[in-house]
């Protein structure tokens, strides 16, 4: 038999509890993306002044993100109860209370904001605010317990990235951001919907109606597998209107057909590991796709 002390994970210290709030690595992937919009918003090497400048964007976009997701604790802590993946966050364990977490949430979209306001420049300011109803209002509350369609209209919101960042250096929206903010609003859908597939009964006991829930693992796979098509066209844009070159042409190219690849196994062949496996390469997918267009830009 297992002691307590082995079958029990130790209580987060206070200060660990309102960290996890804030979704790190979901709010790390989304500084990352912010970040590539900046760099190829600067022809060449950045200045001194346009690195700081850059820095504090990063910083008011990563605390405006962390305060949606705290908010979405919030709003989501009865779900998250109901869910292995989502159990252990403080607010479904009740360690943190819903005034702590709301103080938190309005703090630090208080302090992002009143930064980008001031050292960044109001447009960034309003964007970001903006992703932050659209994500913790518009998809949490209204969207996402409403339509299994929630993942993809949501999917808005989680895009604004580059834009973000593209608007922090320059004061506008470009063509070029918007390419990019297509890229995460395709890739999306198949990176979440290979996530519900092997946690459908999660979503099934939380009341949520995801894809999986409300239409079948074989609607899902075949809905995954289209968008992974409509992805990899997306994919090459950049490419297309001269944002990059042929080094991010090659890595797009090899990326798309690996996550196609995953998609058809997945459509054809379903399993929990596979659709461990797709979800994995997704996000190493955005990941590597994105940082190909940051090498690519600074390449002769």
């Amino acid at each position: 038999m297992s002691s307590p002390a082995l079958s029990a994970a130790p209580p987060m210290s206070t200060w660990r509890q309102f960290y996890a709030l804030t979704k790190p690595r979901v709010v790390q992937l989304i500084v990352f993306c912010a970040l590539i919009g900046m760099v190829l918003a600067v022809p060449g090497w950045p200045s001194a002044a346009q690195l700081l400048h850059g820095a504090l964007a990063c910083l008011g976009i990563w605390l405006v993100a962390g305060a949606a997701a705290a908010f979405n604790c919030v709003v989501e802590q009865h779900i998250d109860a109901r869910m292995r993946r989502t159990a252990w966050r403080p607010t479904a364990k009740g360690e943190l209370s819903n005034t702590q977490t709301l103080a938190f949430s309005a703090t630090l979209c208080g302090l992002g904001s009143a930064l980008l306001y001031v050292w960044v420049n109001p447009l960034t300011m309003w964007l970001t605010f903006a992703t932050f109803v659209g994500y913790a209002v518009i998809y949490t509350v209204v969207l996402k317990p409403m339509t299994p369609q929630n993942i993809v209209i949501g999917g808005a919101s989680g895009a604004m990235p580059p834009v973000l960042g593209w608007a922090a250096m320059t004061g506008e929206v470009s063509a070029e951001s918007l390419v990019l903010c297509l890229i995460i609003f395709l890739w999306t859908p198949p990176h979440f919907w290979a996530l519900a597939l092997y946690r459908v009964e999660d979503y099934r006991k939380s009341g949520l109606p995801m894809l999986p829930v409300t239409h079948g693992s074989e609607f899902t796979r075949l809905q995954i597998l289209l968008y992974t098509f409509i992805l990899m066209a997306a994919c090459v844009l950049p490419y297309l209107i001269g944002m990059s070159g042929r080094f991010y042409l090659a890595v797009a190219v090899l990326l798309s057909i690996g996550f196609c690849a995953y998609a058809w196994r997945l459509w054809r062949n379903y399993s929990d590991a596979l659709a461990r496996q797709t979800f994995r390469f997704s996000l190493y997918h955005l990941s590597l796709l994105f940082a190909a267009l940051l090498i690519d830009h600074y390449l002769p």
